[in-house]
């Protein structure tokens, strides 16, 4: 039943079959090998008072149906089977978003056309109308709740065979609606209508190629990945447009250079610095050449590799690129614009770094205060900036601040981002450090390891956020007394911090710093002084480099 998703046609003519041919547990294995030839079949040899197979019978009714509402049924089949909205298909029609392809964009228009585009406006009539013709024959129901349709996941699967021959080319007119239909702005009524996409996404693009994808469509389809903690889809996909920019634009046009920062943000987001780096520096002069020292999108790019000199541990590099951005940004943009307040929280971050616990504070209150009066207390950015402050305090020691403002973040992040956003783990990993500082510590170790296995499994075993959250843990372990498992953990932690920063990263020091107070605690004096002899040769290369 379950397999047949209760469908009452499919289920009668599986028992007849059954019954004629097969016990229950080899139909299973066959269904799932020969679903269309089983569904198509019309040797129903029981009492049944089906007389038809269950593909036959949507046959009938697809040849009654008119050409748009056929074409409108496969779109469904490129879609996700439920939370198909009108929405979509009008905002796609509605949208000025210039494909660079002129043959995609007039097959866009045309599909569009028969569901409701009509010149610069929309018909909602027209789109009822193909709905209307669909539901009395019960290929299609209406959530009225949630203004979406769906369709049965096996008329969802048999309206796909009816596109021999052309379901690729519908496949790739299907993402380009999707990715035409939203903008990249980041309100909350955006960010919220792009997350609901992205099952329609994962669907709709499961059987395509990447060079298949325009690159414009690539880039919108990228950032709903950034937005969903996606990365490893995300870069597949910012490489492939980079490559493609390069080919047909050069290597110095702006929407190169533009897909350039975008795959080295995704770097960045993976923890490998020296590749964001060397993407960044690259993008970094060419724009200065171009566009000059004061152009925001040479301030954006200044501000990008401020932020991978940060997770190097260049702090003073970062910082001197960070002041001469927020300087510029807002004698450009106004100290209100979205981008000013970016600038000030990434130099806040880099005050708090280098022990400016009272620069970083102040910074961080401004922002905060003008990120909910502009954009909203449940803003994601909202969100980083409250986050930001919330570790000021806890470095401060003021630690029920702290507690209160990340305990608002983690519900706030669940309810945006949802539960295993890499956002909401970092704000799950900040409240269990907190709890560690106010000496909580079994509150502490339970919400560190959900958030290390959470953290694993989304990012991977060498992401920096699944390092910060092991090194916590081993000081957790610590204080609980729990030396054997604070040594086995901090010494995969000293491994994985070289293979993902080196030896000599500040991270990397900091966690070998702290595996010699645990050997001193089970007493193996030796291997303490050895370490610490080992940690004070690393610092003195690198402050001598």
């Amino acid at each position: 039943m379950k397999e047949l998703h209760c469908f009452a046609l499919a289920v009668a003519q599986a028992g007849d079959f059954i019954h004629c041919h097969s016990s229950l547990h080899n139909y299973r294995e066959l269904y799932r090998r020969e679903r269309d030839n089983l569904l198509q079949n019309e040797e129903t040899q029981g009492q049944d008072p089906y007389q038809l197979a269950v593909y036959s019978t949507w046959r009938l009714s697809y040849e009654k149906l008119d050409n748009s509402a056929r074409h409108f049924l496969q779109v469904c089949s490129c879609l996700h089977h439920e939370g198909i909205s009108e929405e979509m298909f009008e905002k796609a029609a509605l949208s000025q978003q210039n494909l660079e392809d002129s043959e995609l964009q007039d097959k866009v228009t045309k599909l569009l056309g028969q569901l409701g585009k009509q010149d610069s406006h929309w018909s909602s009539w027209t789109f009822q109308k193909i709905v209307m013709r669909l539901s009395s024959h019960s290929l299609i129901e209406h959530d009225h709740q949630n203004h979406t349709y769906s369709i049965h996941p096996l008329v969802h699967h048999w309206s796909g065979t009816t596109m021999e021959g052309v379901q690729h080319d519908m496949q790739k007119l299907i993402i380009t609606i999707i990715a035409i239909s939203f903008s990249l702005k980041r309100n909350d009524e955006d960010i919220k209508y792009r997350r609901k996409l992205l099952k329609h996404i994962t669907n709709s693009i499961a059987s395509l190629k990447l060079a298949d994808i325009n690159p414009v469509v690539g880039a919108h389809i990228a950032r709903i990945y950034a937005e969903a903690g996606h990365l490893t889809e995300m870069e597949a996909l910012e490489v492939m447009i980079m490559e493609k920019r390069k080919r047909v634009l050069g290597n110095d046009h702006p929407d190169t250079l533009t897909s350039m920062e975008c795959l080295a943000e995704t770097y960045w987001s993976q923890s490998r610095w020296s590749e964001a780096e060397a993407l960044y520096l690259v993008v970094l002069e060419k724009r200065k050449l171009v566009l000059g020292d004061e152009h925001l999108d040479t301030l954006e790019s200044m501000g990008n590799l401020a932020l991978t000199y940060w997770s190097q541990g260049r702090w003073k590099k970062a910082e001197a690129l960070q002041v001469a951005v927020m300087e510029k940004t807002k004698r450009l943009l106004g100290e209100d614009h979205p981008d000013t307040l970016i600038s000030m929280g990434s130099l806040a971050y880099t005050y708090r770094t280098l022990g400016h616990l009272d620069d970083a504070e102040a910074l961080e209150l401004v922002r905060l205060e003008k990120s909910k009066r502009l954009l909203g207390d449940d803003h994601p950015d909202t969100l980083i900036a409250m986050a930001n402050l919330a570790s000021t305090y806890r470095k401060r020691g003021c630690l029920e601040d702290a507690e209160a403002l990340e305990v608002l973040v983690l519900e706030k992040s669940k309810q945006v981002l949802g539960d295993d956003h890499p956002r909401t783990l970092r704000a799950m990993s900040n409240l269990a450090l907190t709890y560690w500082k106010q000496g909580c510590l079994q509150d502490a170790v339970t919400l560190q390891l959900v958030t290390m296995e959470k953290t694993k499994r989304a990012l991977g075993d060498n992401h920096n956020y699944t390092l910060d959250n092991m090194a916590n843990l081993v000081d957790t372990y610590r204080d609980q007394g729990r030396l054997e498992d604070a040594e086995v953990l901090g010494a995969d932690l000293i491994e994985k911090m070289k293979r993902a920063n080196g030896d000599d990263h500040p991270d990397t020091l900091k966690s070998m710093s702290s595996l010699p107070a645990t050997y001193k605690d089970l007493g193996r004096l030796d291997d303490a002084g050895a370490l610490e002899a080992m940690v004070e040769e690393s610092r003195k290369r690198r402050d001598d480099s």
